[in-house]
Order: C-alpha cells, then sequence, then structure tokens
C-alpha cells in the first residue's frame, strides 16, 4: 500500500482557515471628542441654535455698543481737548518756569503758549480813533494745538481754516472792526506797535470761559507781544502752557502729568494751575461725564438682557434632552461622564459664539459708524482691544453661569424615565450656584459700569428687582384663579387663566424674565428722556450770549429800560459785590488752608458776592433752607462749601471795600457753572442791601437787531459787553454731538434688546404647541386658541410690564440723584403706559415667535412630543 501526505488546511481549500486571534477591546472615545460629536449633532438638528443665538447676538449687542461707545468716549474726549487747547494745560498769573515747558519737550510731547490781558485796542486817527476794551492773545507759532481755528477774509466771506497771525499781522473778531470803523486789511493800534488786520476770526478752538476771554479777541504772534509795551509789572495776565500727545503718547502724557503736579505741590506755587480735561471747562466735564456714564449703562443693560436669553434658552435645550440622557443611561453611560460631555460641549459652544459675537459686534459697529458718517462730524479715534475682552469674559460667563447649571441635570436624569415620562424634570437650580453665578456676572457688570456708584445701583436694583418680580408674580398667579370665575366667563379667558394658573413656576419665570427685559428698556427710555432734557436746558436755544458788566446803580434802570425796549424778556440781573473772606468761626482763612494748596488759591482771591430775595431759579437747594430777607444768612455754593469744609451753621467774615461784613450759613445751593448762567459762590438772601458798594451785572440774549452792542456801549460808555456766541456756539456743538451719540446707541441697544427678548420667548415653542395640540385633539378649534394665546400673551405681558416700570422708577430714580446728578420724577401715568407697552410687546413677540404654532398639524406636534 502507497503511503499518503497528510492533508493541509492551507492546501485543501475546502477546509476553512483558522480564525484570527482577537482584538484588543477598543478605547472609548476622549471627553473632548465626544462633546465635539455631541456639539455637531445638536448643532445639526437645530437643538443649539437658539442656545448659539443667544450667545452670539449678546456678545454682538455688548460689543457693538462697547466698541462704538470706545471710539465715541475717545473722539468726544479729543473734542473736548480742543475747547480745553491741550490735552494738559498750566496756567498761572505770572510767567511760568522755563523748565515745564523744557521737560514736556524731553517726553516727545508737543508744546505751545499764549497770554491773555485785556487792553484797549485803537484805530488810526485817519480811521477816527476810535477805541474798545479787547482781549489781547499772543499765540505761539504751532496755534493751535488741539482743534480748529476758524477765520474769514470779511464779514459775509466763507470760513476757512489757519493757524497763528504772521507776524506784524493780527486776527480779530467782528465785534473789533465793528467797534473800530475798521475793515480786514487797514491797521490796528495795540500799545506802542502798529498791525494790520489779515482777517476775521470765525470759531476759536480754546475761547475759554474767563470775563478776559469773553472780551472782542485781538489775535497776534507772542513775538510780536514785547513790541506794544502793554505787559508791565503790575499786568494782569493769563499765561499759558498748553501740551498735546500723539495716541501713543498717552503713558508719556500721563507722566508728565504726575511729574507737574509733583513740582507744583512741592514748590507751593502760587497762582499756578493744572487743567486737564477732566479738570478744565466746567462747562464741557459734567456733559461728558454723564454722556459716559449713560454709554456705559447702556452696556450694563444690553448684558442684562443676554442674561434673559442665554438662561431660558438653556433652560428649553434641556429640557428636550431629557429624554436622550435617559436613554444613555440605560445603555450604561455614567453620570460623570455625561456631565463632561455637556460641559465641554457647552464650553466650546461659549468660546465659538462670543468669538462669533465680538467679529459680529465689530463688523456692526462699523456698519453703524458708515451709517452716522454724516452725523459725526469729525472721525472717530479706532478702539482699544477692551470691548472684545469684555465681551469674550461675558459671553462665557453668561453661559457657564446661566446656561451649565441646568445642562448639567441632563446627567441626573433617571434610566426610569425611558418608561416613566413625569420623571426627571429639570429642577430650578440651587441656591449656591445661582448665587455664585450671579455674583460672577453682577462683577463683570460692574466693570463694564466702569463706576462704583453706577454699578452698584444698576445691579443691586435688578438683583432687587427680579426677587420682587418673582414673589409678586406667585402672589398674582394664585390669586388670578379666583378673581376669573369658572362659570359665566369666556371660554377663552377662562382657558387662558387655568393654564397660566396651572403651571406656576413657568408662568413665575416667563413674568421675571419679561420683566427684567422690559425693566432694562424702561430704564433706557425714561432716562434717555431726561438726561436730553438736562442737557438741553444747560444751553437752551435762548441761553445768554451777552454779558455785562460794570453797571452802575444810577445807570440800572435806563439800562433795564433799554433792554425792555428791544424785546429782551427773561434776563438774569444781579448786583455783584466784591468780598474777600477773612474768617471762618473767627479763625483767619490764611493758617486754616495753609497746606491745602486749592483752597489755600481759592481764599487769597476776591469772591464775587450778591443777594436776592429769592434763590436763583438755575440753582438748586442742596441743604439748609432759603429764608427772604434773613439778616445774617448766606447762601454758599456747594462745591465751594466741600472744597473749604464749611458746613450749615458756619460763620463767615467778609472785607467788602472796608466793610466788615458777618454772616452764618444757613443754605447750600448746588451751581451749574456751565450753565452760561449768572452764579456766585456766596449770596446774601436779601432783597435790598443799600449799604455796600456794589454794581450790577445782566446776562440775555440779544436781540436781532443789528446795531444793538453799538448802541448799548455808546449810550454806556463805562460798561463792559462781552459777547459770548462763539462760546455758546462751541458748548452747544459738543452737546449735540453728545445727545446724537445717546440718542442713535439708545435705538440700536433698544434694536438688540427686542431681538434678545424675541428670541426668549421664542424658547417656550415646544411646550405651548404641544399644549395646544393636545387641546385640538380634544375638539377646540384654532379661532378659540389663538384668542386663549392672545389673552395669555397679552396677561402676562401687562403684568410683566407693570412690575417692570415700577422697577425702572425706583432705578432710574436712584441713577439719576445719586450718578447722572439731576433732579427726576417720573409721572404718574408712566406705570400705566408701562403696562400697555409690555402688553403689546409680549403679543408682538408672542406672534413673531409662535406664529406657526397653530397651523402645525396635531399629529406633527404629538409625534415630536412622544418621540
Amino acid at each position: 500500500m502507497q503511503a499518503t501526505e497528510p492533508s493541509s488546511a492551507l492546501s485543501d481549500p475546502a477546509v476553512p482557515p483558522p480564525p484570527p486571534p482577537p482584538l484588543p477591546p477598543a478605547a472609548p472615545p476622549g471627553l473632548w471628542r465626544l462633546a465635539a460629536r455631541q456639539l455637531w449633532l445638536d448643532f445639526r438638528a437645530g437643538e443649539l441654535r437658539l442656545v448659539l443665538a443667544a450667545v452670539v447676538l449678546a456678545v454682538a449687542a455688548l460689543t457693538a455698543v462697547g466698541f462704538f461707545a470706545d471710539r465715541l468716549q475717545g473722539g468726544l474726549q479729543r473734542d473736548a481737548a480742543q475747547l480745553l487747547g491741550g490735552d494738559l494745560v498750566v496756567r498761572g498769573d505770572q510767567p511760568l518756569p522755563a523748565e515745564l515747558a523744557a521737560q514736556a519737550r524731553k517726553a516727545g510731547l508737543t508744546v505751545g503758549s499764549n497770554a491773555v490781558f485785556p487792553s484797549m485796542a485803537r484805530a488810526d486817527e485817519a480811521q477816527g480813533g476810535a477805541t474798545r476794551l479787547v482781549s489781547v492773545k499772543a499765540v505761539s507759532a504751532n496755534y493751535p494745538l488741539r482743534g480748529r481755528l476758524g477765520l474769514m477774509d470779511g464779514p459775509e466771506a466763507p470760513s476757512h481754516p489757519g493757524g497763528a497771525p504772521a507776524p506784524g499781522q493780527v486776527w480779530v473778531d467782528a465785534a473789533v472792526t465793528d467797534a473800530l470803523g475798521l475793515r480786514v486789511g487797514q491797521d490796528l493800534l495795540l500799545g506802542d506797535a502798529r498791525f494790520r488786520i489779515a482777517g476775521l476770526i470765525a470759531t476759536e478752538p480754546d475761547r475759554g470761559t474767563g470775563f478776559q476771554s469773553f472780551a472782542p479777541r485781538v489775535m497776534l504772534r507772542e513775538e510780536d507781544l514785547p513790541a506794544t509795551g502793554l505787559i508791565q509789572p503790575a499786568s494782569r495776565v493769563a499765561y499759558r502752557l498748553l501740551v498735546a500727545a500723539e495716541p501713543a503718547q498717552a503713558r508719556a502724557l500721563a507722566r508728565y502729568t504726575q511729574w507737574v503736579r509733583g513740582i507744583l505741590k512741592a514748590e507751593g506755587a502760587r497762582g499756578v494751575r493744572l487743567d486737564t480735561l477732566e479738570s478744565g471747562r466746567p462747562e464741557m466735564r459734567q456733559t461728558l461725564d454723564r454722556a459716559s456714564k449713560f454709554l456705559n449703562l447702556v452696556a450694563l443693560l444690553a448684558a442684562l438682557l443676554s442674561a434673559v436669553a442665554v438662561a431660558i434658552a438653556a433652560r428649553d435645550f434641556a429640557q428636550r434632552h431629557l429624554d436622550d440622557c435617559a436613554m444613555l443611561r440605560v445603555l450604561g453611560l455614567s453620570q460623570r461622564r455625561i456631565a463632561a460631555v455637556y460641559l465641554g460641549e457647552f464650553a466650546a459652544l461659549g468660546l465659538g459664539g462670543s468669538l462669533l459675537g465680538v467679529a459680529l459686534g465689530g463688523a456692526l459697529h462699523l456698519l453703524f459708524v458708515t451709517l452716522l458718517a454724516g452725523l459725526i462730524p469729525a472721525s472717530l479715534p479706532p478702539p482699544t482691544v477692551w470691548p472684545a475682552l469684555l465681551g469674550l469674559g461675558v459671553g462665557l460667563t453668561l453661559l457657564m453661569g446661566f446656561g451649565v447649571p441646568p445642562v448639567l441635570q441632563l446627567a441626573q436624569v433617571p434610566p426610569l424615565r425611558v418608561l416613566r415620562r413625569e420623571m426627571g424634570s429639570i429642577r430650578p437650580a440651587s441656591a449656591g450656584v445661582l448665587g455664585a453665578a450671579a455674583l460672577a456676572f453682577g462683577a463683570l457688570l460692574v466693570v463694564v459700569a466702569r463706576d462704583l456708584t453706577l454699578g452698584a445701583i444698576a445691579v443691586g436694583g435688578f438683583a432687587v428687582a427680579l426677587a420682587l418680580f418673582a414673589g409678586l408674580s406667585w402672589v398674582a398667579v394664585k390669586l388670578l384663579g379666583r378673581w376669573v370665575p369658572e362659570a359665566g366667563g369666556p371660554d377663552w379667558l377662562v382657558i387662558a387663566t387655568r393654564q397660566v394658573a396651572a403651571r406656576p413656576g413657568f408662568t413665575m419665570l416667563q413674568v421675571s424674565a419679561l420683566s427684567v427685559g422690559l425693566m432694562a428698556l424702561a430704564l433706557l427710555v425714561l432716562l434717555r428722556t431726561d438726561l436730553i432734557n438736562s442737557w438741553r436746558q444747560a444751553t437752551p436755544p435762548d441761553a445768554p450770549n451777552r454779558f455785562v458788566i460794570n453797571i452802575q446803580p444810577d445807570q440800572a434802570a435806563d439800562f433795564r429800560a433799554m433792554l425792555d425796549g428791544a424785546g429782551v424778556r427773561g434776563y438774569d440781573w444781579y448786583p455783584m459785590i466784591r468780598g474777600r473772606l477773612l474768617t471762618i468761626n473767627g479763625a483767619e482763612v490764611g493758617p486754616r488752608y495753609a497746606g491745602n494748596d486749592e483752597a489755600r488759591r481759592l481764599v487769597e482771591r476776591e469772591f464775587n458776592l450778591s443777594h436776592a430775595a429769592q434763590i436763583p431759579p438755575h440753582n438748586l437747594l442742596a441743604g439748609g433752607r432759603w429764608q427772604t430777607d434773613e439778616k445774617d444768612g448766606l447762601s454758599v455754593e456747594a462745591g465751594l462749601a466741600e472744597k473749604l469744609g464749611l458746613k450749615l451753621g458756619d460763620r463767615l467774615r467778609f472785607d467788602i471795600t472796608g466793610q466788615v461784613v458777618e454772616g452764618r450759613v444757613t443754605s447750600l445751593r448746588k451751581v451749574d457753572w456751565g450753565s452760561m448762567r449768572v452764579n456766585f459762590f456766596v449770596m446774601f438772601p436779601q432783597a435790598e442791601m443799600p449799604d455796600l458798594p456794589a454794581t450790577y451785572i445782566a446776562a440775555f440774549k440779544a436781540p436781532g437787531q443789528k446795531g444793538f452792542d453799538n448802541a448799548l456801549t455808546q449810550r454806556f460808555p463805562n460798561i463792559t459787553a462781552i459777547d459770548v456766541t462763539a462760546t455758546l456756539a462751541q458748548v452747544q456743538a459738543v452737546i449735540d454731538e453728545v445727545i446724537r451719540a445717546v440718542q442713535y446707541l439708545f435705538v440700536f441697544s433698544v434694536a438688540a434688546g427686542l431681538v434678545v427678548l424675541f428670541a426668549a420667548l421664542g424658547a417656550t415653542r415646544e411646550a405651548r404647541a404641544h399644549e395646544y395640540a393636545v387641546m385640538r385633539a380634544c375638539g377646540a378649534s384654532s379661532r378659540l386658541l389663538a384668542r386663549v394665546q392672545r389673552a395669555e400673551l397679552l396677561g402676562v405681558g401687562a403684568l410683566a410690564g407693570g412690575l417692570a416700570t415700577l422697577g425702572a422708577v425706583a432705578v432710574g430714580w436712584a441713577l439719576a440723584r445719586f450718578v447722572f446728578e439731576f433732579s427726576w420724577t417720573a409721572a404718574p401715568w408712566v406705570p400705566l403706559l408701562g403696562m400697555a407697552a409690555g402688553a403689546l410687546l409680549a403679543l408682538a413677540a408672542g406672534w413673531w415667535g409662535l406664529r406657526e404654532v397653530l397651523r402645525r398639524p396635531v399629529m406633527e406636534t404629538l409625534r415630536r412630543a412622544v418621540e
């Protein structure tokens, strides 16, 4: 027998090969990979679009307002620097130390100088030899450092930009040529020198508000000043050193400012002071401060609106993912892993949404600037990176603080929810979590406000209001069922009432959210209107543009008769008394303020005093009482009292041309020094004080008739008539720019807030759709459900609007009183208007967000609920 080879599986195709060795188990995907996958799936399914939209919209609104406010604030400060004449001004009544200019040049800063003093200008005898009191201003060759000098070749010629006059030439106000009978091209005599009038001054950026600057201007080069011989040892001259810096030199300017302050304090320089944008030009400082605070309030309220939308959208997202998480628990995924996945998903969503919001906000603010190009006369400086960083911080804080807590509850959903749908519902977040989120968000809002008082009142007011809104809405819902009986009421009203009363927690959340959003909008509306009115009242169209001083008592009746004959009405008329403060409570003022430079400078000069039977209408009583004809009473300006440490009851003694007059401080007045009205540091509340030497001062809006000023000075040659038309126009121009900015920022912020509120209301779409589908399946008609929907939205909106308006009135009063510093009282009909506005807004937002709910097929809605 022949032997055979053993068979082999490799050679025999009929025998299958042995199975490969088993592979090791695959490692589970990482958390970030799972989070990214879940983020992509949820976004594709539309689950995160509302949350993302809320974050993007929130950050976009905040950064758009922030970018524009940042640029606008820089532009306003730049424009206000033009009114000051530079970024920093050192002024004194003696020639300033040379080292001040040398140190500025050493720091790379631009330096200019000028000197201002009163003098008599005259025409040549060949032109009549007339004379006129003028304000002479000798400027450096690089004048102006800030702003634009407008010149005219003749009285009717158009204005064109210019600089310092050439040597031997002068620029003059038209009032100088009118008074002296001269024209452009003719000679003007100043002291011992002769100058050719080369042009008329149309606008002077740094004219100032002192009486020296209000007189008609004659401007010449400072090199020509010695030839006039006008500066003598006893001359009263205001010397000014002007310093300007480029944007990149901000730190150098700050260091130089601190150095100057140190020099002035160490050497105790008398009559020398430092002016910056914050300390100079009081007529601009208050306006700019209020504008800055209002712009910050706009950004702060935009952030509050964002919090409402994010919290509601995130809760709605969590509610829709309860069944998914229950299934994941059934399949064995741990609570810790579910929580980590959703935390990573929302962290990525927050970062991406915040970056997208910053980019969108930047684009929107550029579009906004383009649209306003015709209203904002000067180009705005570039924005800083601060609004972008703040937008990122607010976006992440909003999502992680208000969006993540309800989402993290998904990890606690029990597996049994797969069978029992009522288990594992989203609960309100714990007090600790909400407290931590509110604390972090509140801190960011204070940063947004850039003012501790503003931030504390706004954040604290909204926090208290939110708690009150929640409590009052809960009580209102509980009482609602008793107010609307089931028998006898319309079907739509009964159903709407029962729907609201059946879910008090949901209604409380909705009313509270709507109330906070509406409160922010109402606060903006109320404050904007009164803030703009306060600015308008500071320089109204009929604001005085003429100040007349040195009116003698025996001229008073004829002077006032001339004003009445010219149709001048409602003018300021006060006696003016010059006095020097001697003692306070019997102690001499010199030793008392030896270590306080500002107070020492105040008491070293003479005060302008006055008396009147009634407190001036443009002054506000800040303390004490104004008692008419109180013999030893004194009313002191509140700012002066603060600087000198005065209080009610203190006794002040004045030297008035050799007469000693003593009085007791019985009232304090708040004076708006930028109001272009006649104001005094100290007033006697007496109608007549015949024993004191006094002249009179008048402030009025000049009539339109030509030659009135000349007629006035010809009839009363001893008076000094001061034309402040140019200065008033400057102030009004800047105020108009501020008002335009506030109005357009307000419109933009309100529009952004309304969109956020629409998104917040739309988050309840699916819950309402399910309720309406069940009622339609039970036989309710679409018409009935539409009326139910309208009734519910109107009721919830009216309640939210009423609560919001009451909260806005309270917070608005506190902001007006302690932040913006103007008196404000809301009209009694404001809450009723707020209820109506809230109802209409809720109805409009509900129609926009829920318009397709009633048109959706019943089976489709119920199928979505089952799935």
